[in-house]
């Protein structure tokens, strides 16, 4: 693909006694590609739940952004060495790589944490950010799952979204059917690709979709039954929930966190809004997609714990606003940073 560069960020909370660490067995890792024909650019940005970024505005170049999670996130070390995985590869598969280091280093047969996962690799999407289609992002996605399947021995794959041909079955849906939610029964798992899964790689959910960012909120309460009918709520399937919000309720910290993934999509109905409104918009190849903004799922949260009696102690969006994921990378590109979350001192949300 011509020369190449790489470069990298980071955003997320310490995995070294980190809140996120003990609460979390997975980190999620966002790696975004750009490409300028015939160079490729690759710039990294990982978070307690380990995300990679690339990005950049400049005139001609095409970038998505893979979110990469693992089943780690207590390991402060094997969780740095998937991102370097990543951002040492000079053969152009970033996210390949990354995956080899985190099947190398992660057992699912010894794994433990509360938050639902099924695989070493748990979940593998690709999201378009600039001047590239979901399509295509569906097509490097079956690409990928093709080359893990020849170089994971026991590797075995699940697809959703543009990578699910023809059905196109979205994440939530996948993984209510082979039981993501409820914890792991390895023995009734049917992959779409590879062989039955193997107790250490687990299954690895492989798609692409619009952008879908992570936003939790918490409520000052230990009632994980008034957690669970709050985020019920909100969630964007039950009526007068918040479009494209899928919500879970978690312990966390002797509280009760409200995690939520907020899907991008697109809605002709939809009108741009300020800041302080329902939803935010950005484009991508002339498409308009809305998301609903962390501050208006804080504000509904706290307005649903107040009328039950229950204050909130604040949010954290565990990585970047789709706007975000772009303007960070492209820093960490134009200054040329590998490591930059050691240049930002730390990991933080």
């Amino acid at each position: 693909m011509g020369r190449r560069r790489q470069s990298g960020s980071c955003g997320g909370e310490s995995l070294e006694g980190g809140t996120s660490a003990r609460r979390h067995p997975t980190t999620r890792i966002y790696i975004t590609i750009q490409e300028q024909l015939p160079e490729i650019v690759i710039a990294l940005n990982y978070s307690a739940e380990k995300k990679i970024t690339m990005s950049s505005s400049r005139l001609g170049l095409r970038l998505a952004a893979c979110l990469l999670n693992i089943s780690e996130a207590r390991r402060k070390y094997i969780v740095e060495n998937v991102a370097k995985a990543a951002l040492l590869e000079r053969n152009g598969d970033s996210v390949l790589a990354a995956c080899l280091e985190a099947f190398r280093s992660i057992d699912m047969e010894v794994q433990d944490g509360i938050h639902p996962c099924l695989g070493a690799v748990d979940l593998i999407p690709f999201y378009p950010l600039c001047g590239v289609g979901v399509e295509e992002c569906g097509a490097v996605a079956r690409s990928l799952a093709e080359n893990l399947l020849l170089r994971v021995p026991g590797c075995s794959v699940f697809l959703f979204g543009e990578a699910d041909l023809p059905e196109k079955r979205p994440l939530v849906q996948r993984r209510k059917q082979l039981g993501w939610f409820t914890r792991r029964d390895f023995s009734a798992l049917e992959p779409d690709l590879g062989v039955a899964p193997a107790r250490k790689c687990g299954l690895t959910g492989i798609g692409a979709s619009p952008y879908v960012m992570n936003c939790n909120v918490t409520i000052d309460s230990q009632d994980l039954d008034l957690g669970k009918e709050i985020a019920s709520a909100i969630r964007g399937s039950n009526v007068n929930g918040l479009k494209g919000v899928q919500t879970m309720a978690f312990p966390h910290q002797g509280k009760i966190e409200i995690a939520c993934n907020v899907e991008s999509f697109e809605d002709p109905e939809v009108i741009e809004t300020a800041e302080g409104s329902q939803y935010m918009a950005y484009s991508v190849l002339g498409d308009q997609f809305y998301y609903v903004p962390p501050h208006y799922i804080e504000a509904q949260v706290k307005k649903l714990a107040s009328d039950r009696g229950v204050g909130t102690i604040g949010r954290a969006l565990i990585g970047f606003t789709p706007q975000e994921c772009k303007n960070c990378a492209e820093y960490a590109i134009k200054e040329g940073i590998g490591e930059f979350w050691k240049i930002r001192g730390g990991v933080f949300m």
